[in-house]
Order: structure tokens, then C-alpha cells, then sequence
């Protein structure tokens, strides 16, 4: 058993969890006509790392904020392969925090405990925030916080002093006395909190503040006032707090959060040549000795097999590869929704491409500049140099030529070739479907086939040579 399921079981009173994600500014620093919860680190939009995160909290339901581009982030949110269920709700117009999350109050059930969530911090932990819903309990306000050398900007966690030194307050910065700015503990913008308590205190905000907005941070006071115990979770780990306001942000959050993921992977055994060159996109699943080379981008669901080799600059989104192969230097492989397979010792590229589709078999042999698409060559098949194999069926041990090809779309629909064990395919060809090559039979060099071809046959279809002796090429004609 994982270690998210251990920790829905292990959930306090298994009380449900409801997630609030406050995704409706404007995000005027990003200078970008994308809304800031769509820019993408690692990939991924910001706000579906988020939500990506709710999911492993087994959360009942999230219920998404949008404002501000919501026509762009509404369809993301609601597409029916979401990783949990969410519900929209429009904060128009803005007037903080505390305004944003009150419109979340008809959406959100009595009985759980709801935690509140930023779609412009990608990087928070599952594990953190149920270490949150726990010091939560069900029964009191939580706050996930934080010390910063330069707390500049954030709301400071006032504390009592006395006997367990309690959480009395958050005070934003442009409302902080000069010595609650001295403060080094800031609150993250992550609390959880028992979903009627926090109906009650949203009832009560006002704008009675420096910005005239409605802080969600006032209901800390309103909790000490109520003597609802105030908690705070504070982490060390800044990465997992840390929001984007800017490309000059996004670009720092995503090298650090690269570098992170290039030490868990070389820690479970994986050979990097530099750490510092090295982007996974999506999930990417590494058995023992894999080696990668510099400038390798790996998107979607990756599988590298043990002892699997990637050279430099390839680039390797939706694929399984299998245990021993190399895929060698510029190799793009993208399997889309289709997928790829590459078998075991089976040497790919250079400067090769596998289309969705592609399901390779063990030893075959790809070569530079050689395409594959929506084709299965079986054990040994080779295509090592500047052909393409679309929609085809390749036996074992075939071998294909150099410039060789399938046409397989007639200009209205495709089609496909098969190509039986044993086959010989010289260079420049053109196999024309639908159309089979019959076992063991070979194709001359230069051929246009558009008929099936009988087993162990020598199939040659091309015009007869011709050549005129003493021949004069035509002569350019003198300047005037």
C-alpha cells in the first residue's frame, strides 16, 4: 500500500476533505494574455499541479475560484478527465481574499474540513497537507507557515508568547506595525478548517483595512475570538510555499523544482550526466542503471527499463522502453495517446522519430532519420537509414531499405502493409497500400509495388534502363 492511501486512512475521524483553490487574479506581472493559473511548470498548468495534489488528499471535491480569464480556465477545470470532481464558482469582482473564498460558501458541504489553496502554488506536498488536516483535528483552525529571512510582502504570524505560544493573528504587511514587521514567520495562504466555522467567519469579514479588502486572514481573529484553538504547521521547505507572480518566478520555480526531481532520481539509482540538464514534463518511472544524457526532456508517462540508455538531446513523451535498449542522441519519440513501445535491446536513432503507435519489438534496429507511425516490426526487424514505415505490419528479421516507403493514405483514408517475416526491402521503394509482401521475398531496389507479392519472390517494378551513347548535354547560350 502506498504511502497517499496510508494517509486517507488514516484521516482525522474521517471527517471528508473539501479543497478550495483561489484561482481568480489577474496575474498583471506574468505581462501574458494566459491567465497566470494556465502557465505551465513542468508541463503542467499551475493550478492542475494543485489539483493534482487534492487528488492524492482523496478530497471529496474541489470547488475552483476563477475571475479573471475564467472562459480559459473553466474548460480545463470541468474537462471529463479531471482528476477529481470540480466545481466552478466566479469571484466578479475581485475584492481579496476573503471575498474569494465566500463565494465558495454554497458549494461546500457542513461536515468536513475544508482546505484552502492557492492555483498559483504548484509545488505544496500531499504529505504536508495532511500533516495540516491533522493538526486541524476536525475542531480548529490550522495554518501552514513558514520563517522567511525577508518575509517582505507576507502576512506575519502573531503569536500570544504565552503558554504554547498560540496563534493570535496574521497581520498583512501594509496593515503591520513596525515591529509585527520584524516578524519572520509568514502564513503560506494554506489553512485548514472545519467547513462551519468557517461559514460563520466569512459572514463577519469586513474591508476595514489599509487595501479595503476582505482578508481571508481575518478569521484568525474571529477563531481566538470564538476560542477555537489556532494551530500552525510550520515547514522549512520554501519550494513548497512558493507562488508565481512573474515569468522571471515561474522560470526560478521551474529550475528548482527540475534540480529537485534530478536528485530523487539519481538517489533511486539513475545515472544523470548533468543534473543541472535534465527536464521530466510528466511522470517518468526509471528501473536499476538507466543513464541519461544531457538535454533529455521526458513528457507524459515514460517507463525507462533497467539498464536503458538515452543519449543527449532526445526528447521522450508517452513511451515504455524496454530493458537494455539505447535510444542514441536527437531521438524524438511521442506516443501521444496511443503510446510507444520500444523492446528490449533495441537501438533507436540517432536523429530518429516514433510517432503514436509505434510498437517495437526486442533487437530492432531504427535508424537516423527514420519515422515510424501507428507500425509493428517484430523481433530483429531493421529500418536503419531515411525511410518511413506508416501504418504497416513488420515481420521478424525483415530488412528495410534506405529511402524506402509505405504510402498509406490514398488522400482520403489510410491504409495498410504488411510486410512478412524474412523480407528483403531495397533501397528507394515504395510500397503502395493495401498491399502484403509475402514471406522471405525480396523487393528490388527502385520498385513502386501495388500488388501483393508472393512468398520467397523477387518482386521488381520499375522502367527499364535505358542509355544512349555519346550523349551531348545541352550547352548554355553566350552572354551578349
Amino acid at each position: 500500500m502506498d504511502r497517499m492511501r496510508k494517509m486517507a486512512m488514516n484521516r482525522v475521524d474521517s471527517k471528508p476533505v473539501d479543497v478550495v483553490v483561489m484561482a481568480a487574479g489577474k496575474g498583471t506581472r506574468m505581462k501574458s494574455r494566459l491567465p497566470k493559473v494556465l502557465q505551465r511548470l513542468a508541463g503542467v498548468p499551475l493550478v492542475q499541479h494543485v489539483l493534482n495534489t487534492a487528488a492524492q488528499l482523496q478530497a471529496r471535491s474541489a470547488v475552483v475560484i476563477t475571475g479573471h480569464g475564467a472562459d480559459q480556465v473553466e474548460p480545463l477545470l470541468l474537462a471529463p478527465d479531471q482528476v477529481l470532481a470540480v466545481q466552478c464558482v466566479r469571484q466578479e469582482p475581485q475584492l481579496g481574499t476573503g471575498h474569494a473564498v465566500q463565494q465558495a460558501v454554497p458549494a461546500l458541504a457542513d461536515d468536513g474540513i475544508v482546505v484552502i489553496l492557492s492555483g498559483d502554488v504548484p509545488l505544496t506536498q500531499a504529505d504536508t497537507l495532511q500533516a495540516l488536516i491533522a493538526q486541524c483535528g476536525g475542531d480548529k483552525l490550522a495554518l501552514l507557515t513558514i520563517d522567511f529571512a525577508d518575509p517582505t510582502g507576507y502576512g506575519r504570524i502573531v503569536r500570544g508568547g504565552g503558554q504554547g505560544d498560540a496563534v493570535q493573528a496574521i497581520v498583512e504587511q501594509k496593515d503591520a506595525t513596525e515591529a509585527q514587521r520584524k516578524i519572520n514567520e509568514v502564513y503560506s495562504g494554506i489553512m485548514a478548517v472545519p467547513a462551519t466555522w468557517l461559514k460563520a467567519w466569512l459572514a463577519r469579514l469586513d474591508n476595514q483595512n489599509a487595501q479595503g479588502e476582505y482578508y481571508l486572514t481575518d478569521v484568525v481573529k474571529f477563531a481566538v475570538a470564538d476560542g477555537v484553538p489556532v494551530v500552525a504547521h510550520k515547514i522549512s521547505d520554501a519550494l513548497q510555499v512558493a507562488g508565481i507572480n512573474s515569468p522571471v518566478q515561474l522560470a526560478e520555480l521551474e529550475c528548482a523544482h527540475q534540480h529537485r526531481q534530478a536528485v530523487h532520481f539519481m538517489e533511486q539509482g539513475v545515472r544523470l550526466k548533468d543534473p543541472a540538464r535534465f527536464d521530466v514534463r510528466g511522470q517518468l518511472v526509471c528501473a536499476q542503471d538507466v543513464e541519461i544524457d544531457v538535454n533529455c526532456i521526458f513528457e507524459g508517462m515514460v517507463s525507462l527499463g533497467e539498464g536503458v540508455k538515452i543519449g543527449a538531446n532526445c526528447i521522450i513523451a508517452n513511451c515504455r522502453i524496454e530493458a537494455g535498449a539505447v535510444i542514441h542522441p536527437f531521438t524524438h519519440i511521442d506516443g501521444e495517446k496511443l503510446g510507444v513501445t520500444v523492446g528490449e535491446g533495441a537501438l533507436i536513432g540517432p536523429f530518429a522519430r516514433l510517432r503514436p503507435g509505434a510498437q517495437l519489438g526486442a533487437e530492432v534496429h531504427i535508424g537516423n532519420f527514420v519515422e515510424v507511425k501507428n507500425a509493428t516490426l517484430a523481433h530483429g526487424a531493421k529500418a536503419n537509414h531515411l525511410a518511413y514505415l506508416g501504418d504497416a505490419t513488420v515481420g521478424e528479421r525483415v530488412n528495410y531499405g534506405a529511402g524506402s516507403i509505405t504510402a498509406n493514405y490514398d488522400g482520403a483514408n489510410k491504409h495498410r502493409t504488411v510486410i512478412e517475416a524474412d523480407v528483403h526491402i531495397g533501397s528507394n521503394c515504395v510500397l503502395v497500400a493495401p498491399v502484403t509482401i509475402g514471406a522471405g521475398g525480396t523487393v528490388g531496389g527502385g520498385s513502386t509495388i501495388t500488388k501483393n507479392t508472393e512468398p520467397g519472390a523477387l518482386s521488381v517494378a520499375r522502367g527499364k534502363q535505358i542509355s544512349i551513347a555519346n550523349w551531348a548535354r545541352p550547352q548554355k547560350k553566350p552572354k551578349a
